[in-house]
C-alpha cells in the first residue's frame, strides 16, 4: 500500500513518532514522511492513504507545524472526498480541558472537506504510562489494514 505520514509538531515528538511509524510499516508498504508545514491543501493524492501524527499546544491549538496547513484546508476547501486518512494524537491528560484538541481539529477539518477517517482516532497521553511507540505501532498496523480493506489492497 502507499503510505504518506503526515506530522504536526512544535517540538519534534510528533516527527520522531512518525519516522518511528514509517520504519515499522516500510518494509510492507510504499511509505513516506512529511511534515504538514510542507503539505499543501490540494497535495493530497486519492491512491496514498494518509497517516496523522499531531500534537496539541497552549490552549488546544494546532502545533505551529499544522497551522499553514489547516489554514490552506479552511481557505482553499478542496474536495477530499476520495481521501482515506487515520490519526494518531499526542498530548497531556493534565491540560484536561484541551486534551487531543490538535488532532481532533485536524480529524474535523479533513472530514468536512470530505476525507473519510478509518479507525478510531488514538491519543498519547504523555501523563501516563505507556510509550508512543506502544500506542502507535499497533494502532497504524490496525488502520493499515483496515485501511486496504476499504480500498481493496493487500495490508
Amino acid at each position: 500500500m502507499k503510505i504518506t505520514i503526515l506530522y504536526g509538531t512544535e517540538t519534534g515528538n510528533a516527527e520522531m513518532l512518525a519516522e518511528d511509524i514509517q520504519a515499522e510499516l516500510e518494509g510492507d508498504h510504499e511509505v513516506d514522511c512529511l511534515n504538514l508545514s510542507d503539505m499543501g491543501a490540494g497535495d493530497f493524492d486519492p491512491s496514498r492513504f494518509y497517516l496523522l501524527v499531531c500534537s496539541t499546544y497552549g490552549d488546544g491549538e494546532l502545533p505551529a507545524s499544522a497551522q499553514p496547513f489547516a489554514e490552506a484546508v479552511e481557505a482553499e476547501k478542496p474536495d477530499l472526498s476520495a481521501i482515506k486518512f487515520a490519526i494518531f494524537g499526542l498530548g497531556d491528560s493534565e491540560y484536561d480541558e484541551t486534551f487531543n484538541f490538535g488532532p481532533k481539529t485536524l480529524a474535523e477539518l479533513l472530514q468536512a472537506q470530505g476525507a473519510t477517517q478509518v479507525g478510531e482516532r488514538i491519543a498519547h497521553d504523555a501523563s501516563g504510562p505507556d510509550m508512543a511507540e506502544d500506542l502507535a505501532f499497533p494502532w497504524a498496523e490496525a488502520v493499515v489494514a483496515e485501511a486496504a480493506e476499504l480500498i481493496g489492497e493487500d495490508a
